[in-house]
This record gives C-alpha cells, sequence and structure tokens, in this order.
C-alpha cells in the first residue's frame, strides 16, 4: 500500500514538473510575439518573427485571444503597453565556451543577481567582453516537404550569406522526414529572405537577429554534458528569450 502510495505521488509529481515546463515553455513564446511586436508592429506580414512566433504559439495551442493580447500589447494598442528591458549578458559556460544571452525582463534588480547566481559554473562577463567571438547576424530557420531541395540555390536566391541544413534533432519544429536549414543573412534582409522563402513553398519556423559564433571549442562528451546542463539552466529561467553558445 505505502508503495502504491509512493509511487501515486511520483506520478503527481512528474506530472506537475511536466505541466510546468509546458507553462513555461507557452510563456516564452507569448513573451516572443510581444518582444516581435514590439521591435517590428503588428503586421505579420511586414514582420517575419512575429508571423514565426504566432505560428509556433498555434502549434503549442495558445488561445487566438492570448495572441492577440500579446500582439497588441508588444505594438502599443490599446490600454496595455509591454514595459520591459534588454538586457545582453555575456560569459563563460563551463570549460570557457563563450556564451551570450538574451533578457527581457521587467525587473532589473530581480533578474542580475539571479543570472549571476545561474553563471557560478561559470563566467559572468562585462559588456563587450566576448561579442568579437560571434557574428551578429539574421537568422532564419525553414522547411520544405520537398524531397530533393538544392540548398544553395535557394539561400542564393533568398538573399542568404550562408547555410546549413538542419533535421528535427536540431530544431523539433521541423517535421521528421522534412528538408530542414538555417539560413544567415544581413541583420537588414532577414525579412525579405524570410518572404522569399515562403512564397517558395518553406515553412519558416524562425526569423530573427542573433548570435553565430565564429570558431567552437574542442569538447569531450564530459565537458559537454557540464555544457548542455549550464545552458539548459539558463535557458529554463522565465526572463531568458535567447541563449547563443559557441556549442555545436
Amino acid at each position: 500500500m505505502t508503495l502504491a502510495l509512493m509511487g501515486r505521488q511520483w506520478l503527481h509529481a512528474k506530472r506537475a514538473i511536466v505541466n510546468n515546463k509546458k507553462g513555461q515553455m507557452v510563456g516564452k513564446q507569448v513573451k516572443e510575439i510581444t518582444v516581435a511586436a514590439k521591435i517590428g508592429g503588428a503586421d505579420m506580414a511586414a514582420n517575419a518573427r512575429l508571423f514565426a512566433a504566432v505560428e509556433k504559439a498555434k502549434k503549442a495551442s495558445v488561445t487566438r485571444d492570448v495572441i492577440e493580447r500579446a500582439i497588441n500589447k508588444g505594438a502599443g494598442i490599446g490600454g496595455e503597453k509591454m514595459v520591459m528591458d534588454h538586457i545582453v549578458f555575456e560569459g563563460y559556460a563551463p570549460h570557457k565556451v563563450p556564451v551570450i544571452v538574451e533578457v527581457y525582463t521587467d525587473n532589473v534588480q530581480r533578474t542580475t543577481p539571479e543570472m549571476r547566481v545561474l553563471f557560478k559554473k561559470g563566467i559572468l562577463g562585462t559588456t563587450g567582453s566576448n561579442k568579437f567571438l560571434f557574428e551578429h547576424v539574421g537568422i532564419v530557420e525553414a522547411y520544405t516537404a520537398a524531397a530533393e531541395v538544392d540548398l544553395e540555390a535557394a539561400a542564393i536566391e533568398a538573399g542568404a550569406n550562408d547555410f546549413e541544413a538542419i533535421s528535427h534533432a536540431q530544431n523539433d519544429d521541423i517535421p521528421e522526414g522534412a528538408s530542414g536549414a538555417r539560413f544567415h543573412t544581413e541583420r537588414t534582409e532577414v525579412h525579405a529572405a524570410s518572404t522569399w522563402l515562403k512564397a517558395n513553398g518553406w515553412t519558416v519556423v524562425t526569423s530573427e537577429i542573433g548570435y553565430v559564433a565564429k570558431t567552437f571549442p574542442e569538447l569531450s562528451d564530459e565537458f559537454r554534458a557540464d555544457v548542455g546542463e549550464f545552458l539548459q539552466a539558463l535557458e529554463e529561467h522565465e526572463d531568458v528569450q535567447r541563449v547563443w553558445a559557441a556549442v555545436k
């Protein structure tokens, strides 16, 4: 009887953990919609980042009312407006792996000490400490159901500077069996690249400006596990919107 009770308690605890993670994921998606609308406006046809964020939220069953409220809040439509600071933390994960963390917070005094705690296994640098190790570029991730795809031709037509094939294992927004790719563009060309891809049979799942590492340190399996655990802890923080790291 005791064993059965303990098992049931663990089941409830496990469900609570899963539900909490789902809630965090939805919360980040709603914040992403708000941020995208604040940066690029409420018109999804003219804001590729917002379009991608809304599509991702729909797949996660976020309701239309919540999505519309997030867009209006970010774009400053109506009575509710977004009041958040954008902070970029730079530092190193364990084993000297460069990291850039983008945060949107309504309470800098709360978030900054929490980030210091999260970085206790790494090094939290100062402004300008490691951005030179990254390229600041436009990033578009997309997929197509076409069996054979010339990614180089697609990149050229979309106006991208570089590309790489990606799979479901690398981005779970890409269906298994689909042909996925990550395109790097000039920061001013993200929307144009996303628009061309959508018009030519691609489904865009990410459209943003971000950081791509110039080099990647060699890591053993043990070191890679340490870095992965560290990055996961960062990503689970409610105010962290993006984590960029020099790890493949």
